[in-house]
């Protein structure tokens, strides 16, 4: 009797499946002892090893599941690997927008700032002096010795070289103060009075300098808006700003910025578009600037970014319905298109502080991040000082890789956020 033969395609099958036998067999007693650990491989289990199989085959996973499992040999496939990459490699980016105060006059291993700087989660930080919240002047500034080494720990545990920011502007807003053994600087105010430029020049060297010797890199200032409230809002009243005349604003700014780049410390003109006319303070609730604000209060900016301007800008909290109807400038595309198509700025743009009043009693924590991301703010700045919350970077990270997902927010503002910041740190690491 003739045996019948099965059909040819019954044939490949099984010969599929004794190569695919053949390949397993091969990996365990050849290769699989050395597969990279999984803890180099983005969501699986430590301690796993990482099988790589080219088809993408339910069947086959389904097939070799079990015996896998008892060796601790993950599957996966090309298309598998390649999407736990882009989120892993998202992550990174994500973690490039956040900036962080945090409490501590020295970090090691187990502070949670650091192991946020480890796990990728935080690329800019930002030192005080006093703690708003346990309202005491322990934070993370005692003495210049003190300072230089807490920068340079922390600048040692990043992959990523750190944004070291500050608040450091003169005067009355002055995290080095002289008690901490770090030299005075006058306010804009007196500066914009005396008007006389070589007075401005040297003490921006000298504060620039004392920066650069601690490792700080970034200096939230110069404040640009004009004095227009002078005995009311957060800027007149403190002597925050140099005049009420753009002129005078404008040339006493470009000498702190010169000094500030000359020395490999990043300036920053705020707040954009104007804050010298708000009558309160965004820092304890709404700030209607719309009776206020004329557009005079763009000039500095205008004149600055037109002379080739080098450093960064900071948004205002403010809301003005002649800007936008619905939203204060940090979260609005209306505001933020004005300096970039307008005025023609393309370099890195910080929001004022996250946590305070005008944003965070108005707005929940996600619809804030995602409308900061959306209209054009590259760096968000949570000081961590006016509320204090340690699992930040793991809540923005959460919200900014679940709105992306769901297409809220495009991975291509994420791209270009990431670009600018690592722009930014490249410019900083060849000053220095």
């Amino acid at each position: 009797m003739r045996k019948i033969l099965p059909p040819l395609s019954t044939i490949r099958a099984y010969l599929k499946r004794f190569l695919s036998f053949l390949l397993v067999f091969l990996c365990f007693h050849f290769t699989a002892c050395a597969l990279p650990p999984l803890s180099e491989q983005p969501g699986y289990p430590a301690g796993s090893k990482l099988l790589l199989l080219h088809a993408d085959d339910p069947g086959m996973f389904n097939y070799y599941e079990k015996g896998l499992k008892e060796e601790n040999i993950q599957l996966t496939t090309w298309r598998e690997l390649g999407a736990r990459w882009r989120k892993k490699r998202l992550k990174k980016k994500i973690g490039q927008m956040l900036l962080l105060g945090f409490r501590g006059m020295s970090v090691g291993a187990s502070s949670p700032i650091v192991q946020h700087i480890e796990a990728g989660r935080v690329g800019s930080v930002i030192l005080f002096d006093y703690d708003v919240m346990k309202k005491e002047a322990a934070r993370n500034i005692k003495s210049p010795t003190q300072v230089k080494a807490l920068v340079d720990s922390l600048q040692a545990y990043a992959g990523t070289p750190l944004l070291v920011a500050i608040d450091q502007e003169g005067g009355r807003v002055l995290r080095l103060k002289p008690k901490y053994g770090f030299p005075a600087i006058p306010s804009a105010f007196y500066l914009g009075q005396l008007n006389n430029l070589d007075s401005t020049r040297y003490n921006a060297e000298l504060n620039a300098r004392t920066m650069a010797s601690l490792g700080i890199n970034l200096n939230f200032a110069p404040v640009v808006d004009l004095n227009t409230e002078r005995e009311s809002g957060v800027i007149g009243r403190l002597e925050r700003s140099f005049s009420d005349n753009p002129e005078i604003v404008t040339q006493q700014a470009q000498a702190v910025i010169k000094a500030h780049l000359a020395n490999g410390v990043i300036p920053v003109l705020k707040h954009f578009p104007g804050h010298g006319s708000a009558r309160n303070d965004s820092h304890k609730g709404l700030t209607d600037v719309t009776d206020t604000w004329s557009e005079t209060e763009l000039e500095p900016y205008r004149r600055i970014i037109g002379q080739g301007y080098e450093g960064t800008v900071m948004t205002a909290h403010v809301f003005n319905q002649r800007i936008d109807d619905k939203y204060p400038a940090t979260l609005s595309k209306k505001a933020i298109s004005i300096l970039r198509d307008s005025i023609g700025y393309d370099g890195v743009i910080f929001s004022d502080d996250m946590q305070m009043e005008a944003i965070a009693s108005e707005y929940g924590l996600e619809e804030a991040i995602i409308l900061c991301i959306n209209a054009g703010v590259d760096v968000l700045c949570f000081g961590n000082n006016l509320g204090y919350d340690e699992e930040i970077p793991e809540k923005f990270q959460a919200i900014v890789l679940k709105a992306v997902e769901e297409g809220r927010i495009r991975p291509e503002r994420i791209e270009e956020a990431y670009e600018r910041v690592m722009r930014l740190k490249k410019q900083m690491g060849s000053k220095n």
